[in-house]
């Protein structure tokens, strides 16, 4: 056993860090004002239909519709209706039974499916389906047609429905697949009841919060304990543990030391480093993380790391390394979409198939969908992570008020220019008595400094005084002129 997870809850937030060997490769954080709607099942009204898009907008009560795809709706993908329009299957003012599989994200509403799952510990159920699926993780083939064989012998004949053997199945007996069977089962049926006497828009289920799911989708036999650092929830989760999973009810464990749960693990020192867009490699080189809301660049750089050998060896070594930082800055940072990695250029055909192996070994850490199309003619790597939810650094953080995003912001040059053309352009609208300009610290000194010449020029220019005022509450690019 050499993982461990830490629960940190206050009445405001929730987060989860899951550490290997002691250090951190996982983040989860869950607000309560923010939480998560993925997994949740309503009752939606079709609020509009659009043939051009194959694809609905859903009420499901939130302050933004819901999106549907014609790909996304379970009818839709039978034999018999694979070639209906979305126009044939849904209409304005329809009830439908919905989960949303995509938290909104960005200026993007919730993504919606009518192929409803349900996930119990063992067991995910599909109640539209018929097949039974396993899990690709589980790769014994004699433990895979023995859980077959199991779960085939428990379901009762009048349930219909499909299933998917989930990795925490493996090795489990008869009793336990039974237990969760039956959760799920009545799970089902209270949400058939609901839909049919309760009207739209309205929630229907509600999946687990962050600590209840750390229980059910992340313990396994490699964890040895899970640190919960409030009392209260101490309880539930044990509480939780010991009807569904009693066999880690007893790693639960209250931890009520003085120092800080997540300072004790330097949790709080790795949320900090993810949200930088330098990352350090151990060799002396460094990787810069750009997010966009349409992707994500990573540029791997050698910086101060020379090599024992040759440069290109130097490269390499510094790839093979980068290869390995950017998975775990994937999960930590929880980004999604399309990924572009730049490493450093290769000659080598051998080299480059080296670090591409180890960036796809690494990255099977990873609980989420990846693909990795390889080098690029331009020497890129190309790859998708599935996106669920939002980023880290959308969670804690928003655009600067100063430079609204961009990253950087104007001189105060730049801005003693924009001032100097300003006061023309008012001169030349307005009679006024004087100007006066209100501005940063930074632009008054260069305005007294070495712009005192351009601002003394267009004072004899329009034959006006120009007076400064510094205003302390002013960013670098805000100024305002005066007319007195």
């Amino acid at each position: 056993m050499n993982n461990e997870i830490l629960i940190n809850i206050t009445p405001q937030e929730t987060r989860v860090a899951i550490l290997e060997q002691g250090i951190t490769q996982e983040l989860h954080i869950e607000r309560i004002s923010g939480r998560g709607i993925v997994g949740n099942i309503y009752n939606g009204r079709v609020s509009r239909v659009l043939p051009g898009m194959q694809s609905a907008f859903v009420d499901i009560g939130l302050d933004r519709a819901a999106f549907l795809h014609v790909a996304d709706i379970w009818n839709a993908n039978q034999q018999s209706d694979v070639s209906k329009p979305i126009e044939k299957l849904l209409y304005e003012g329809n009830s439908i039974l919905v989960q949303v599989i995509k938290d909104a994200i960005g200026t993007k509403g919730a993504r919606l499916s009518t192929q409803i799952s349900l996930a119990g510990r063992l067991l995910v159920y599909l109640p539209q389906e018929s097949h039974i699926g396993i899990s690709q993780r589980i790769e014994d083939d004699l433990e895979r047609d023995l859980l077959r064989d199991k779960l085939q012998q428990i379901i009762p004949l009048e349930e219909k429905g499909g299933y998917i053997i989930r990795t925490m199945a493996e090795k489990a007996n008869e009793s336990d697949l039974r237990a969760d069977l039956e959760y799920l089962h009545k799970l089902w049926h209270d949400i058939q009841q609901k839909f049919v006497t309760i009207a739209a828009p309205t929630l229907l289920y509600q999946d687990l919060d962050l600590s209840h799911r750390v229980l059910r989708d992340f313990v396994n036999d490699n964890t040895a304990r899970i640190f919960v650092d409030s009392r209260e929830n101490h309880l539930k989760l044990v509480k939780f543990a010991q009807n569904y999973m009693i066999n880690i009810a007893e790693r639960i464990v209250l931890y009520s030391g003085g120092r800080p749960l997540f300072d004790l693990y330097s949790v709080e020192e790795e949320i900090e480093k993810s949200l930088a867009k330098r990352v350090n490699l151990k060799s002396g080189g460094y990787v810069i993380i750009d997010q966009t809301e349409a992707l994500t660049t990573m540029d791997v750089n050698t910086g101060g790391f020379i090599g024992v050998r040759n440069f290109d060896d130097t490269i390499f070594k510094t790839n093979l390394e980068a290869a390995q930082v950017i998975a775990r800055q994937l999960r930590l940072r929880n980004l999604g979409g399309i990924i572009i990695i730049d490493f450093i250029d290769m000659d080598s055909d051998e080299h480059r198939n080296a670090v591409l192996a180890e960036l796809n070994k690494a990255l099977q850490q990873d609980r989420t969908r990846i693909t990795v199309n390889g080098f690029s003619a331009l020497g890129l790597v190309e790859m998708t992570r599935k996106r669920t939810r939002e980023s880290l650094a959308h969670v804690l953080c928003e655009p600067c008020p100063t430079c609204q995003g961009r990253g950087e912001i104007r001189t105060a040059q730049t801005i003693c220019y924009d001032i100097l053309r300003e006061l023309l352009r008012e001169s030349r609208q307005f009679e006024a008595n004087e100007f006066r300009i209100l501005a940063s610290q930074q632009v008054i000194d260069l305005f007294l400094d070495e712009e005192s010449q351009s601002l003394a020029q267009l004072g004899d220019f329009i034959a006006k005084p120009i007076s400064l005022q510094v205003e302390e509450s002013y960013t670098q690019e805000q100024y305002d002129v005066i007319l007195m």
